[in-house]
């Protein structure tokens, strides 16, 4: 995405922040830019640019830097400014061990949650379907935007503000991952396995969910590692 197209929906997160907006509020603005892709690890983040479109002080601005910088999504370089975080691998192996830790625990304990009466599944659903639409239509950005959100509605059937705080870290650090593979690589093959979660955990069968969820992630971790070893290769090659 091009400057004016990230600053574009800065903007537009610009009218959720009013006078008092406090710093960590700022923070999520940014912080969604980073998970819905806009914003590619090494992006420099002018604070002339950020002030001016967010509407907020510069003091306010800095400290939001500084609450993504311990989130590990900001990293400042002396006398160049503040950047987006390019992720080791190291970084990205932690990354999935808290995933696993996290997900697989909640979708243990979920039980039969298909059988309430007020749809607890509605909004993963929507986002398999928003994830089978956008391969169909061949959207990739698209398609990695329904699958970061179905793992945040997934945690979030948790109902812990804690949970979805730190899912939301690490999801925005995880979309830093996928910058520079081809989008069709990193997300095409999860579309499928969404849909196969989301029907055994409609069936009740948690146990079977947590289990398929524990490969899946495995799986993606192995994908993820082995396309930016690739990327590597092909940007030494050049």
């Amino acid at each position: 995405m091009s400057d004016d197209g990230w600053l574009q929906g800065l903007a537009a997160g610009a009218a959720e922040l009013d006078r008092s907006s406090t710093a960590e509020r700022v923070a999520d603005v940014l912080r969604r830019r980073v998970t819905e892709g806009d914003l590619p690890p090494g992006t420099r983040l002018s604070e002339d640019q950020l002030a001016t479109v967010l509407r907020v002080s510069r003091n306010t601005l800095r400290e939001a830097f500084r609450l993504l910088g311990h989130e590990g999504l900001l990293v400042h370089r002396l006398h160049r400014g503040v950047f987006v975080t390019e992720l080791t691998d190291e970084d990205l192996v932690d990354i999935y061990r808290v995933r696993r830790a996290i997900e697989c625990d909640v979708v243990r304990r979920l039980g039969e949650v298909a059988g309430t009466g007020t749809d607890p599944l509605r909004e993963l659903r929507a986002d398999v379907e928003a994830g089978e639409a956008a391969l169909e239509r061949g959207d990739w950005s698209a398609v990695g935007t329904a699958n970061m959100h179905f793992h945040q509605h997934l945690v979030a059937l948790a109902g812990s503000r804690r949970l979805d705080e730190t899912t939301a870290r690490l999801l925005a650090e995880l979309r830093l991952a996928f910058q520079g593979a081809a989008p069709a690589q990193v997300h095409g093959p999860y579309v499928t396995r969404n849909r196969a979660l989301l029907d055994l955990i409609t069936a009740g069968r948690t146990e079977a969910a947590a289990v398929e969820l524990e490969e899946y992630l495995d799986v993606s971790l192995d994908h993820m590692t082995s396309l930016r070893h690739d990327e590597h290769r092909w940007d030494e090659a050049r």
